[in-house]
């Protein structure tokens, strides 16, 4: 299709609300030399902001090359060099995104949803969302006390989207940044996932700081353990004693996820506790007691 980029770049600017725009946002764009270079910028300058592009030069090979949401580095310097309000850098198939603000301050997916669930909330009832195995415990609880149920998928925006369908709810998505608004598309889209966050900004007259002031993400420590073939970690019994011991400490203010890589010989343990030096001597405890 000749106007394929077109017809696109209406569609994202359809998801923004027509009583709303961007005028006197002074934004970075960061496209990651991919999919979205051609068409993201488009779609923000025609909705009023003062633009500026980064990542816009693919040749084929540089795809993600130290730009883009998987090197939000990039995105935080333009933002500082030149004082823009915002910036938000997609990947490199344009599917997720990273957002910085003014002070270069870097929200990842679990901050990312919370503010589109709490602009949601202002009119209209949002039973729940999902994130995955990795979101934030932070998350889980900030939602809970907005009144919104949460639940956890596998890691992948599929399992995501699969869950939120088997319970008719329409917000979900990673702390990578592939987030789901399925009142606006039905699938991840990294150019209308900003869209929501920059209404959200446009609604309430406030910066991303002031929009997630209520989420205070837990530190992680995640260490990733070579095991034997065969390992059996589940039925471990050093292991349960140290998972067992390690659960009391935390309470209700930490969280332990042991799973297995899908490509290599690897046992990934991870402890999200309220300080981040509980959370790494948590995590070296159940190291130590796989190696036992």
């Amino acid at each position: 299709m000749e106007d394929a980029a077109g017809r696109y770049i209406e569609f994202c600017k359809s998801s923004f609300p027509f009583a709303l725009d961007l005028r006197g946002l002074k934004m970075v764009v960061d496209c990651a030399h991919g999919a979205a270079y051609h068409t993201a910028p488009h779609v923000f300058h025609e909705l009023g902001a003062d633009v500026i592009t980064i990542g816009d030069k693919p040749n084929g090979l540089n795809i993600n090359e130290e730009v883009g949401a998987t090197h939000p580095e990039a995105l935080a310097a333009a933002v500082r060099e030149h004082h823009a309000d915002v910036g938000i850098a997609l990947d490199g198939d344009a599917d997720r995104l990273q957002l910085v603000d003014a002070a270069g301050r870097l929200y990842n997916g679990d901050e990312l949803l919370y503010l589109i669930v709490r602009d949601r909330l202002r009119d209209r009832i949002v039973p729940g969302a999902v994130g995955t195995l990795m979101s934030n415990l932070a998350l889980e609880q900030a939602l809970g006390r907005l009144g919104v149920q949460f639940e956890r998928a596998k890691v992948g925006d599929r399992y995501v989207l699969e869950l939120l369908h088997q319970r008719g709810w329409r917000y979900g998505g990673e702390s990578s940044g592939h987030l789901l608004c399925l009142d606006c598309h039905t699938t991840g889209d990294g150019t209308i996932s900003a869209l929501q966050v920059l209404c959200a900004m446009r609604r309430s007259g406030k910066t991303l700081a002031e929009l997630t002031s209520g989420l205070r993400l837990f530190p992680q420590k995640l260490i990733n353990v070579r095991i034997a073939k065969g390992f059996d970690w589940e039925n471990h019994g050093a292991l349960k004693l140290a998972r067992a011991e390690v659960e009391t400490q935390l309470g209700s203010d930490g969280r332990i996820l042991i799973r297995p890589s899908g490509t290599e010989p690897l046992l990934r343990v991870m402890v999200e506790a309220r300080d981040d030096d509980l959370a790494d001597r948590a995590a070296r405890r159940l190291v130590d007691a796989i190696a036992a």
